[in-house]
């Protein structure tokens, strides 16, 4: 029933038709040609200008048309005389007169009837079918720009969009205490946190039916439906148990996953919040569990561990919501690309929620993209300690968009810089205190940061100084002082002891 439900939502975002066609058994008729050169013509459009390194629209094409080859070896296209060719064994398949180099139109149009020919001469690709065939055109041509660059069928990026919106609910979580239904947990960014409903919130009935502590499996299964339908409460204040209860209909809509969770405090007067990717939420995620961790207790928490260990990272603009409710101002990150469009200032503007409180951000050798570039920010700024390793080095941006068939294209069309200027791709985060070199180090390290010395100052001072382009044997040297590894124990141990000391903070901070 749960596998039902699913391909049920995904089809909901497939474009008309496309789940039918997938769920039927008979083989496709012929190769769709109109279809891919509708597809490969709105993307060699879009590719063209956008592209981090320029790259003509005909050698894209010759590119992506390897991908024939990929499936069936006997296929080779080329470029020949100002035509496009398609051989087949010993012979020559189709001649097709090479368009002006700037029609991306015209190629897509070209390569669709190269491929069309090579369909109907090929074996391997009517077994493929028209999917696979336009799918390795985009592997090809990919596999010439950089590792993150790609092509995303309709049901991937069906799948994909999901983890990003989330599934539609109301956002209400329930639990049975003291005899009744309560709610217990609210999503942030959900319908339920919209209209205000607090937690502990007595529920009395859902659609009109009374609730009861022995149903609250079920009514937590009922809260997530279809996008645009609604459900109705009847709820009261658990402090007023004279108030008649209130009526409230909520219409399911699109929640983010949760990212941002709290931990058990490592020690007194210090808390924990661990962010695991950036969706459209992870913003609101955050700024509710920091204003939630900082109202707990009074006096409030003097120092605050976050977490970016196994972040790979997300949306962009998520991670600068973050960095500016920890930073009173300054720069986050710079973008730059080919396109005008690429080039963007990130600027905290915002103000620091946790009133100054100390900040160590954990990274790893997973910490990736925009939790890189949270980090560097946080760190570039002065306003944290970076605890761990060095990170993976993505500092490329990529730019999406919708193709014709319902697919998305993901295209790098920028290098993001760290406010001092020095860049994340390759080079990675060199944090102040760095955990990978072994527990030995690590306590030489803290025994010189209680004397005022931070003896990571040479490794960090090279490390921001490196502009692009950079060498990869000078990236090997650098990120060798503190070697990419999995987060474990001592980062929290570094962190708690760095925190808990003013003097060993201050000196941790070189930047």
């Amino acid at each position: 029933m749960k596998r039902k439900t699913a391909l049920f939502l995904l089809c909901l975002l497939i474009p008309m038709g496309l789940c039918g066609r997938a769920a039927s058994a008979a083989a496709p008729a012929g190769f769709d040609s109109s279809a891919a050169a509708n597809i490969w013509s709105a993307a060699l459009a879009y590719i063209a200008p956008r592209a981090l390194n320029p790259i003509s629209i005909p050698q894209m094409t010759l590119w992506g048309l390897n991908g024939l080859a990929a499936l069936d070896p006997n296929l080779n296209a080329t470029l020949q005389d100002n035509e496009i060719r398609l051989y087949g064994p010993n012979r020559l398949l189709l001649a097709v007169p090479a368009p002006a180099t700037s029609d991306a139109a015209g190629w897509g149009l070209a390569a669709a009837k190269i491929a069309a020919a090579a369909y109907a001469n090929s074996l391997p690709l009517q077994q493929a079918g028209t999917q696979a065939i336009i799918g390795n055109f985009f592997d090809e041509l990919f596999n010439h720009f950089d590792p993150y660059s790609r092509y995303e069928s309709p049901i991937q990026a069906a799948q994909d969009q999901l983890m990003i919106t989330g599934l539609a609910g109301t956002g209400l979580t329930l639990a049975g205490e003291h005899g009744k239904v309560v709610v217990s947990a609210v999503a942030a960014d959900s319908p339920a946190s919209d209209a205000g409903i607090q937690t502990g919130t007595v529920i009395s009935s859902v659609n009109g039916r009374a609730a009861y502590p022995g149903m609250v499996d079920s009514l937590n299964g009922a809260m997530n439906g279809i996008a645009g339908t609604k459900i109705s409460f009847s709820l009261r204040d658990p402090q007023d148990n004279d108030e008649a209860p209130q009526t409230l209909t909520l219409t399911r809509g699109y929640i983010p996953p949760q990212t941002v969770f709290s931990g058990p405090d490592p020690a007194h007067g210090i808390a924990l919040l661990k962010i695991s990717g950036f969706n459209k939420g992870t913003g609101d995620q955050f700024a509710t569990a920091l204003a939630n961790l900082m109202s707990r207790s009074n006096p409030p928490p003097t120092g605050l561990i976050l977490d970016l260990r196994g972040n790979r990272g997300g949306v962009l603009r998520q991670a600068v919501l973050v960095a500016d409710s920890l930073m009173q101002s300054g720069p986050i990150a710079e973008t730059n690309g080919r396109d005008p469009d690429a080039d963007q200032q990130f600027t905290a503007e915002g103000a620091d929620l946790t009133g100054g409180a100390r900040l160590a951000v954990l990274v790893d050798g997973q910490t990736a993209s925009a939790a890189e570039i949270l980090a560097s920010a946080l760190a570039d700024d002065g306003r944290a300690v970076v605890i761990g390793s060095e990170t993976l080095g993505k500092g490329l941006v990529q730019t999406v968009t919708s193709l014709p068939d319902g697919g998305e294209l993901f295209v790098t069309w920028s290098r993001v810089l760290a406010p001092r200027g020095w860049p994340l791709q390759g080079v990675g985060l060199m944090p102040q205190v760095c955990t990978s070199n072994g527990p030995a180090t690590l306590q030489r390290q803290l025994a010189a940061l209680a004397k005022g010395h931070n003896l990571m100052a040479p490794a960090l001072a090279q490390a921001r100084a490196i502009r692009p382009p950079v060498s990869i044997d000078a990236i090997l040297a650098l990120r060798g002082n503190c070697p990419a590894d999995i987060g474990g124990t001592l980062d929290e141990q570094a962190a708690v002891a760095i925190l808990g000391s003013q003097e060993m903070y201050q000196a941790a901070l070189l930047h």
